[in-house]
């Protein structure tokens, strides 16, 4: 993902460690919603991390992918692979692949939730230059989105909600061109969701919302109102926020604006036209205005945090059991 540094009046047109120990279901007013495991989701990360960097055109990547893949099938999904080809902004042809697991397939009224899997292939933003060629581990900046909706379709697989939910972890995210290269118009990020959301798994597929999870499991890690998401779908903005500060973590998503983010939320807001919103790391008086370690050799699961991941996963289990 890019930061974009417009000023946020001007909304963007174009582009602990401690152990969880929570009860098999949590009881609201509204509806009984499962309990979501931050240990689970812990090592969905980890188990992640141990492929290597998941790089299109390696083999770390395609044996990602087929865990991916049969997780979810494993816990009931309804799964597609949308296997396609992207050109980089360096000329290199990406062979990625998005990976679709539908709950409740038979279901009208259905929400999205998305995250990337594939990791960036250099380090350039590391403090030292010796590291730029060195692939990012990733542990945040990727497994993190994808091992909080991991355990949100186990989650699913034992409780069926009222909705059809479909979960999409879209490829090549990552292989945007750094910054500075030349003819670079900011859309070489996001290749996969680019290429779903012009080509759908499904013929006319509709969602009524979406919610994208990147860079979710930081210690420490805060949530501010991403712009693009205020501007397309500021309704789901309110309603997830809403239910975070009900479930006590107004710690993690701050009501305030953040920045606007190029990320895959934007293409499936221009292009697939879904009101999708972006949960992500941000934090507005850092130099990048993510962590540290983004973009680094340093991000590692040293970085993941549990508190943030129960605080990012219950708010979606919130979300998806009080839909109607």
């Amino acid at each position: 993902m890019k930061l974009s540094l417009l000023l946020i009046l001007v909304v963007f047109m174009s582009s602990c460690q401690q152990k969880s120990t929570q009860p098999a279901v949590i009881t609201h007013p509204e509806v009984e919603v499962p309990a979501f495991s931050a240990d689970s989701a812990y090592k969905f990360i980890e188990t992640q991390v141990a492929f290597g960097p998941r790089i299109p055109n390696t083999k770390p990547h395609r044996a990602c992918a087929e865990y991916l893949s049969a997780t979810l099938q494993r816990y009931g999904a309804q799964v597609e692979n949308q296997n396609f080809q992207a050109r980089a902004f360096d000329g290199t042809l990406l062979n990625g692949v998005n990976i679709i697991g539908s709950f409740n397939p038979d279901a009208g009224k259905r929400i999205l939730l998305f995250a990337h899997w594939d990791t960036r292939p250099w380090s350039d933003h590391d403090p030292d230059p010796a590291n730029y060629d060195v692939p990012v581990t990733g542990a945040n900046d990727g497994a993190s989105g994808v091992g909080v909706l991991l355990e949100v379709a186990r989650l699913l697989g034992q409780h069926s909600p009222s909705v059809g939910i479909d979960i999409v972890f879209f490829d090549a995210e990552d292989y945007g061109a750094p910054e500075g290269f030349r003819d670079n118009d900011g859309h070489t990020w996001c290749l996969g969701s680019q290429h779903w959301s012009r080509n759908p798994h499904q013929k006319g597929y509709k969602a009524t919302y979406g919610i994208l999870l990147d860079m979710v499991g930081a210690r420490g890690a805060t949530f501010y109102k991403e712009q693009i998401s205020e501007y397309y779908a500021p309704d789901i903005v309110r309603k997830v926020w809403s239910a975070a500060h009900k479930l006590g973590f107004q710690q993690y998503f701050i009501d305030q604006p953040g920045g606007s983010i190029t990320d895959d939320h934007l293409y499936v807001n221009k292009l697939a036209g879904i009101p999708s919103i972006n949960i992500i790391q941000y934090n507005p008086n850092s130099e990048k205005g993510f962590g540290d370690y983004w973009h680094t050799v340093n991000d590692t699961m040293e970085n993941v945090d549990r508190g943030t991941l129960n605080a990012v996963g219950s708010t979606v289990m919130y979300i998806i059991y009080n839909e109607k």
